[in-house]
């Protein structure tokens, strides 16, 4: 990573925009598709002004088909194009589920290497910003368990920026999950040059001893808030890490803070049943990773089992900080 020389204060949305700026200026052979994405800069303006500066042949304006999408995208990606595919929404995904399942996460396998597909796939995810049904939905491990795409979270701006520039210089596909809930909550010190940041490794936002809390996008706030406040409240010190990459997982950084606090909470806003925190879970239960190193059972604050709410009930079914800190004091006191 290089040494920063000036930054700018600069919201997620916003670092999300810059990075693009840097791809494009940088590379010729990137260009970015997608509904709205042209002239009116993309629902959450995160291509603003790229259609003016570099033209309707490499910022594109597609119909609303999100197969075509993806399927022009890939057929792109194997012919020396890296294309940015930005799906409106997480939940209008599923049109383009099968071009990414049976063709974008096996083209390398298919063609021994011959081929590979280094596109990425955009698109705000979560709830608690009061948007309609199917514009919510956090079901990352719907391509978690898709061998061949990586799935990247950020949560915070200065991580969108290198973790999407590390995405589009990826040869393999990338799914990039922005949390819409986070576009705009805050500001961070985001270097103006071209930086990355790891695809693949998870991030320790705080040190302690005595409980591992892992989690990721919208979640990592109410993490870091839980945390702050059972330290003050119980004295119990949690390790709060950000795991960034769900698809592969940083399964060093896991087993480290586990053998470290030997407790884990897990949170995520996805569905319990089939969620990443099952995945992690089996990790942690190996025993060559850190089973031998628990001193309780691990526990999961997550969102429910049934489609997201709509506006009275969105609160209720997402995670929350006392939630966490019950969970907390959960394995702390087993």
């Amino acid at each position: 990573m290089k040494t920063a020389t000036s930054v700018k204060q600069l919201t997620l949305i916003q670092s999300i925009n810059d990075a693009l700026r840097i791809i494009l200026e940088e590379n010729e052979d990137v260009l970015i598709l997608g509904q709205d994405v042209g002239k009116n800069g993309g629902v959450f303006r995160a291509t603003e002004g790229l259609y003016e500066k570099f033209g309707e042949d490499r910022v594109i304006d597609t119909p609303l088909a999100e197969s075509g999408i993806i399927g022009t995208s890939i057929g792109m990606a194997v012919n020396g194009i890296r294309p940015i595919a930005e799906i409106q929404f997480f939940g209008f995904i599923y049109p383009g589920f099968n071009q990414i399942m049976t063709h974008a996460s096996r083209i390398r396998s298919r063609t021994l290497g011959r081929y590979t597909v280094p596109m990425v796939i955009r698109t705000p995810y979560g709830a608690g910003v009061r948007a309609p049904e199917i514009h919510s939905d956090s079901m990352e491990a719907l391509f978690t368990h898709m061998p061949g795409i990586k799935v990247v979270v950020p949560s915070n701006p200065y991580d969108a920026k290198g973790l999407l520039i590390s995405s589009v210089e990826d040869p393999d596909p990338v799914l990039f999950l922005e949390p819409m809930k986070l576009y705009r909550a805050g500001r961070k010190e985001v270097p103006e040059e071209k930086y990355t940041v790891p695809l693949g490794k998870g991030n320790v936002l705080k040190d302690g001893e005595d409980v591992s809390i892992f989690a990721w996008g919208a979640m990592i706030p109410l993490a870091l808030k839980a945390a702050d406040e059972i330290e003050s409240e119980k004295g119990i010190h949690c390790e709060v890490i950000d795991l960034r990459t769900l698809y592969p997982l940083d399964k060093t950084l896991i087993k480290a803070s586990v053998e470290k606090t030997g407790r884990v909470v897990i949170i995520h806003e996805a569905h319990q049943t089939g969620g990443v925190s099952g995945d992690i879970i089996s990790l942690i239960n190996d025993t060559e990773t850190a089973f031998l190193s628990l001193k309780a059972p691990i526990e999961r604050v997550t969102g429910y089992d049934v489609p997201v709410p709509m506006f009275s009930l969105e609160d209720d079914y997402l995670p929350h900080v006392q939630e966490i800190k019950q969970k907390i004091e959960r394995v702390f006191y087993y």
